[in-house]
């Protein structure tokens, strides 16, 4: 048997070393097991045996490359790639309609190797595509790398660019999330994007991912009617004022539910980054001092402790004097009022005798309980906490008692002022839809204290400081609040805020439906800048518009008839609940 001597296998990479070496034992192995055969027959099985070898690998490259082309995200050629799409959920308000939802779009890439006429490229891809940046896409077509040139391409847009047939040109698909009515809502959706970023898109991110799994829609608690009207009138007003802020809410103060929550100015999360602090929710996340809506709080308690009732009187004939400052009250009556005088000619001398008598821990307890001392327990991250006072003296007190010396988000007095009107109960604000009326967290003030508040809320839009927010028919009630603002260390008569909080309808029993409407009106031009001037109109209009969308019917009024009869005493509670 003839002797084989091994040939040379030149040198090759580490992952071939071992098919090389097959193919020499192969070839060879006829040789060493039947050397004496004929060597027409060994020939022959050596070409067939390399001939299955070969098919084998070209099978193993033809499988190879399939796998690499369709599912590890290499594009071809004019081609683009899949890539992973982060599944959301769309958003809907509560009855349904879309505000937030996932829509495939495209990142353009250039490789600039693989173009074969880079000025060609540019006028054509320039003009099928006028908003690709032209600099931007010159630097990518002689560039010496792969680049992305533009992202967010609209299905239409990439057909437009692929018909073009240009070597060079990619498309990867990209998860692009979109909101339909631009700025509407935008402070109540927030924005996402890979994950919420704020807003509900934030708060209800791990909800809003599993659904978008499921196919499922997340709703939220907002009615779009209400939200546009109360945007409508909201941002109208705040421009004609020439205001630096404005903030709207609307809730079901049964339920918790916020219908609507506007926040000026507004800013569209398509565009997001562009309005500098326009993304702020100034519901949530704006401090400021109220003024005299705190004096509904004050009344409340005091008549909740049994410190007053509405006959109850208090001395405003002259400035009150603690320690040495001065209190005294905007529209001065010089006189001895009652409580529901107090209340309808917003005297802060009296509510500042009435905090006095209370005391601190008294005071500091009924604010506890109505949320004026935490940030609101609402879904949205954004809900911060408030400025709270540290001590508690006389002089504190008098402060508190017309909103001065704490400063909390609209989102805090919202709900703590629903509390006082849906028979006690703090509800906390939701942007979740609700079943039926929530049982509270804690009682604040009993059920006769809240109707008490009811018939004094109506009251003062009859005939008190919130005249300018009444609705034909709809038995609003609501407190008027004015607070200048500190500048430079100073309290600034020209630099205020105008605040507003109403109740509809003031009537019916406690556990009926009731519908909060909370407006301010942030350094708004012009003068009287007052709450029942800059904020009271806002809300009535806010009413008027979204009565129906909430089926509250118009009707007739026990407090004031089509004859302009001469309104009843707000002391008479017993009213409010029959």
């Amino acid at each position: 048997m003839s002797s084989v001597e091994p040939r040379h296998i030149p040198s090759a990479a580490p992952s071939w070393r071992w098919l090389t070496g097959l193919i020499w034992w192969i070839e060879h192995a006829f040789e060493r097991a039947k050397a004496d055969q004929r060597p027409e027959e060994d020939t022959r099985v050596r070409i067939a045996l390399m001939l299955i070898v070969f098919s084998v690998l070209f099978i193993g490259l033809i499988a190879g490359a399939g796998h690499a082309a369709l599912l590890s995200g290499d594009p071809g050629a004019g081609g683009w790639r899949a890539g992973p799409v982060l599944a959301r959920g769309d958003l809907t308000d509560r009855n349904g309609n879309l505000l937030a939802a996932n829509i495939r779009h495209y990142g353009l890439y250039v490789e600039p190797a693989e173009v074969w006429d880079r000025e060609a490229a540019l006028e054509a891809m320039s003009a099928a595509l006028p908003r690709l940046s032209r600099d931007r896409l010159r630097a990518a077509l002689y560039g010496d790398r792969r680049v992305v040139v533009m992202n967010g391409l609209t299905p239409p847009e990439r057909a437009t660019l692929h018909s073009l047939a240009l070597g060079g040109v990619y498309f990867e698909a990209e998860n692009a999330r979109v909101y339909p009515l631009g700025g509407s809502a935008s402070h109540v959706i927030g924005f996402a994007g890979e994950r919420g970023v704020t807003g509900a898109e934030l708060a209800f991110d791990r909800e809003i991912r599993r659904a978008g799994a499921t196919g499922e829609a997340v709703p939220l608690s907002i009615d779009l009617r209400v939200q546009a009207a109360l945007e409508n009138e909201l941002y109208t007003a705040a421009a004609e004022m020439g205001a630096r802020g404005a903030v709207g809410v609307v809730t079901n103060i049964q339920t918790g539910e916020v219908l609507a929550m506007a926040s000026y100015p507004n800013f569209d999360p398509n565009r997001r980054g562009e309005t500098g602090d326009a993304e702020l929710n100034r519901v949530t996340s704006a401090h400021y001092e109220m003024g005299s809506v705190f004096k509904a709080f004050t009344v409340a308690a005091g008549l909740d402790t049994g410190q007053a009732d509405m006959t109850t009187t208090f001395d405003a004939s002259d400035p009150l004097r603690i320690g040495n400052r001065t209190i005294r009250d905007f529209h001065a009556q010089n006189r001895v009022m009652t409580l529901e005088e107090v209340f309808l000619h917003s005297s802060n001398i009296g509510t500042s005798r009435l905090a006095i008598e209370m005391g601190g821990d008294t005071m500091r307890r009924y604010f506890q309980d109505m949320g004026l001392l935490d940030a609101a327990p609402m879904e949205l991250h954004e809900s911060a906490a408030p400025r709270r006072p540290v001590n508690w003296s006389d002089t504190t007190l008098a402060s508190l008692s017309f909103g001065y010396g704490i400063m909390v988000t609209p989102a805090q007095a919202a709900a703590a002022m629903g509390s006082l009107l849906n028979g006690g109960r703090y509800v906390p604000l939701t942007l979740r839809p609700a079943d039926g009326p929530h049982p509270g967290l804690r009682r604040v003030i009993s059920e006769d204290t809240s109707r008490e508040m009811l018939a004094l809320m109506r009251a003062n839009v009859v005939r008190g400081s919130g005249s300018r927010a009444d609705a034909p028919g709809l038995r609003v009630g609501g407190k008027t609040g004015s607070a200048n603002k500190v500048v430079g260390g100073r309290y600034d008569p020209a630099v205020a805020i105008g605040t507003f909080a109403a109740v509809f309808p003031t009537d019916g029993p406690l556990d009926a439906p009731r519908y909060m409407v909370f407006i301010l009106m942030d350094e708004p031009q012009g003068y009287p800048r007052t709450g029942g001037f800059v904020a009271a109109p806002v809300a009535g209009r806010v009413i008027d518009r979204i009565a129906g969308f909430v089926n509250v019917s118009r009707g007739a009024d026990r407090w004031r008839t089509a004859t302009g009869a001469p309104v009843p005493q707000a002391g008479a509670a017993a009213e409010a609940g029959q």
